[in-house]
């Protein structure tokens, strides 16, 4: 069942609402018959930064809770890794957590967090883009790797779900160094999609009851979309969940890529759909930073200055606090403290956003020539 995807609904993070959900998920894909007693299973949630649950930044931990409980069902063993923006140090990764709920429940339901904070870099055999990275070391020690990706908007790639959030198993500051080796939208994508060819999820479970739509992946708003996601496959799951949103899944570089690969299908009407998707979700707001559609379809000579033009740019607003997180996040190191306020260098920015994302006041906007916002 390899392209199957389940969908279902859910408005609230309660467990006798969610957990005979994601359990209807697991034996309708045939998870149970997947997991052995005493298996090692990895759950990956999207820990961007710290946050709140509430501010729909990071994967919900009751949502990661009950995929956890159906895993502990099966009689394996749940260890919960992740790597966030920034510096990645056994203290900072064990605030995070904190931070974001995880601390209490991991201990409530039994569940090991990773902080020892250990990578190794491989090579990517079969990358076609990026051929080498670094990992995190429990991603090479699973018998079973479950992706629990956010339902968001990206300013950069224009969706993250289930292949996104396999780039958090790259540790720390090394992903802005993976953003400075491909600064382009499409390049990157595809080291996206060579990242999680690489890490190979045996299934995706997206937490979509409350999404960000606008300026995600952390300055966007949150919404309550009630939706639940999962399947074998994080491109079929992409492709459903992008579509429903109103994202066509052709205009996204990496599930475009993927297709092209033969890695998951170009469209949902190639997907066999279990469950019961809900209804009106086709008008998520876009990130002010997402490409520029039409750029594509103009004539070749005029593509290289309607791509200038349309570019957005990263701007410091009022409200710095001057914390240095963008600073720190920067690949070109295009950001300097100034009398306790942030400063972009623009000839050396590469509009990568990575400042955008790190932010913990969102205080680092998105900015557009008028005549192209949304």
């Amino acid at each position: 069942m390899r392209d199957a995807v389940w969908l279902g609904r859910c408005p609230a993070y309660d467990e006798g609402t969610l957990f005979p959900q994601i359990n209807s998920a697991f034996e309708s894909l045939g998870v149970y018959d997947s997991l052995k007693p005493g298996m090692a299973v990895v759950l990956k949630p999207n820990l961007i930064q710290a946050s709140k649950p509430a501010a729909a930044i990071c994967t919900h931990p009751a949502f990661t809770a009950a995929v956890g409980r159906c895993v502990k069902r099966a009689g394996a063993h749940v260890l919960i890794a992740e790597s966030p923006g920034g510096p990645y140090t056994p203290a900072l990764m064990k605030a995070i957590y904190r931070t974001c709920g995880y601390t209490d429940m991991a201990e409530a339901c039994g569940f090991q967090l990773y902080t020892a904070c250990k990578s190794r870099q491989v090579p990517l055999p079969q990358g076609q883009r990026c051929r080498q990275v670094s990992i995190l070391e429990p991603f090479f020690q699973r018998d079973f790797l479950i992706d629990l990706p956010k339902l968001k908007t990206h300013g950069m790639v224009g969706y993250s779900g289930a292949v996104k959030n396999m780039f958090g198993a790259v540790p720390g500051l090394q992903k802005p160094e993976v953003h400075c080796r491909f600064p382009q939208q499409e390049d990157f994508s595809k080291a996206l999609v060579d990242i999680c060819q690489y890490l190979s999820p045996d299934l995706a479970v997206m937490d979509g009851i409350w999404a960000m739509e606008g300026d995600g992946p952390t300055g966007g708003t949150r919404r309550e979309a009630g939706l639940l996601g999962a399947s074998p496959s994080p491109y079929a799951l992409d492709v459903c969940v992008s579509q429903l949103i109103g994202f066509p899944p052709g205009s996204l570089a990496m599930l475009g890529e993927s297709a092209r690969r033969g890695l998951g299908p170009a469209s949902a009407q190639e997907v066999e759909v279990l469950g019961q998707p809900p209804a009106g979700l086709g008008d998520f707001k876009k990130a002010k930073a997402a490409s520029t559609d039409f750029v594509d379809k103009l004539p070749a000579p005029l593509r290289p200055l309607a791509k200038k033009l349309s570019t957005p740019w990263p701007q410091i607003q009022k409200g710095c606090v001057g914390c240095g997180k963008c600073a720190e996040s920067c690949p070109k190191q295009a950001i300097t403290m100034a009398a306790g306020r942030a400063k972009i260098d623009y000839g050396a920015c590469i509009r990568c956003f990575c400042c955008h994302e790190m932010c913990p006041q969102h205080v680092v906007g998105v900015r557009r020539l008028g005549l192209f916002r949304w």
